[in-house]
């Protein structure tokens, strides 16, 4: 392992002035910081040669936690949390892409919605240093995640106006990914194109767009066709090809592809908000205010998802989403999505969830994350 020399104080004359003495010994800070910052760094990079030749991953998420958990306990101020927080996001991002950059797949191409969700969660969360991958499909994201190709996916999963996203809950009836996490965004949908606005015969987009823009569509451009496409950013691609179609999606897509912005903001729902979903291979530990989601399917019988329901009840346990899909199994089968407050892990909902499992067929943790207040308003998302 190597390292950096240590910094000769002596060097620097400290000056005479109170304010030039405080400026000093910030300097003298950051020459310690950033020697001992290059220490952490080449030891990091020792971690991963040893990763490497044992064949175990790279990256750790509860080895990070743990990290995190390390710094904020030493804190003693006048940092606050949420910078401590911030600084050691960018430290462990840098430590990541020395030893291979994060790689987030998202449903591309570029400049999509989904792509938006994958930048606000990486700040948040990982720091700058991120390496962001475009998916074809929703169901992509899954298999790039699930091999290895990705580190995490990020996938919609409900919007306020439109509600859920029915081919990603499928998709988690047969995978093992776990929610790690959730981004909600507010949406402002734009109609992008080259022509006038009169001459609109066509309108691509993704058909949650489309049907959070329905009735603008209907009472502004009643006679146009919609066409629905993998994303809005190809919906874009599809509109810069010919005049007279014009596509759904953001500022930056129009940049992107050389389209007008026809009209701003056509959204029918002015507080309009896409709850996306952070998947990866390992939930995080309790936090102490978390969310959980599980899907069970229940026994054909009367009372069978009532008895499921009050297992939550008798424990106070409270259900913040339930809903049904077909289990594609087997004609009129069902599997039910849960959220509710509390982990896995914590005693009462690990009790809940081994009682479930006596008058269910199948239950499955689909993942724990701690709750997310913040819509980030400085985003749009769809899909």
């Amino acid at each position: 392992m190597t390292t950096t020399a240590p910094f000769a104080a002596d060097s620097v004359p400290q000056p005479d002035d109170a304010l030039g003495r405080i400026r000093w010994e910030i300097d003298e800070i950051d020459r310690r910081l950033i020697e001992l910052l290059n220490r952490r760094a080449a030891a990091s990079v020792e971690v991963a040669r040893v990763k490497r030749s044992d064949g175990t991953s790279t990256y750790v998420p509860s080895r990070e936690q743990d990290v995190l958990d390390n710094v904020r306990a030493a804190n003693r101020g006048p940092l606050q949390e949420e910078h401590v927080r911030a600084i050691y996001a960018e430290i462990l991002s840098a430590s990541r892409a020395l030893q291979r950059p994060l790689r987030i797949a998202y449903l591309g191409p570029e400049r999509t919605f989904s792509h938006r969700a994958a930048e606000s969660a990486a700040r948040v969360r990982f720091g700058s240093f991120v390496e962001y991958l475009p998916a074809r499909t929703v169901d992509e994201v899954f298999s790039m995640t699930e091999r290895g190709n990705a580190d995490y996916g990020v996938v919609p999963v409900e919007n306020s106006t439109e509600g859920s996203v029915g081919q990603t809950l499928d998709l988690f009836v047969d995978s093992s990914l776990k929610i790690c996490a959730e981004i909600l965004l507010s949406i402002t949908h734009h109609l992008i194109g080259r022509g006038p606005l009169d001459e609109v015969e066509r309108v691509y987009s993704h058909p949650q767009a489309l049907g959070q823009c329905r009735r603008w569509l209907i009472a502004n451009l009643p006679t146009a066709e919609t066409v629905e496409s993998s994303s809005t950013a190809a919906a874009a691609q599809r509109a810069a090809e010919a005049r007279g179609t014009a596509a759904i999606g953001t500022e930056e897509a129009a940049a992107q592809y050389g389209l007008s912005i026809l009209a701003r903001a056509i959204q029918d729902q002015a507080h309009n908000v896409t709850r996306f979903l952070l998947i990866g291979r390992q939930i995080g530990r309790p936090s102490g205010h978390d969310k959980t989601s599980i899907l069970f399917a229940v026994r054909d019988r009367v009372g069978a998802l009532h008895d499921v329901l009050s297992v939550f009840a008798r424990r106070k346990i409270n259900l913040t989403r339930i809903e049904s899909r077909p289990s594609r199994r087997q004609p009129w089968e069902y599997v039910f999505f849960v959220d509710f407050a509390g982990h896995p892990d914590e005693s009462n909902a690990a009790d809940a969830l081994a009682e479930m499992s006596e008058v269910c067929t199948t239950v499955k943790v689909l993942g724990a994350w701690p709750t997310e207040q913040r819509v980030d308003s400085h985003r749009v998302a769809a899909a």
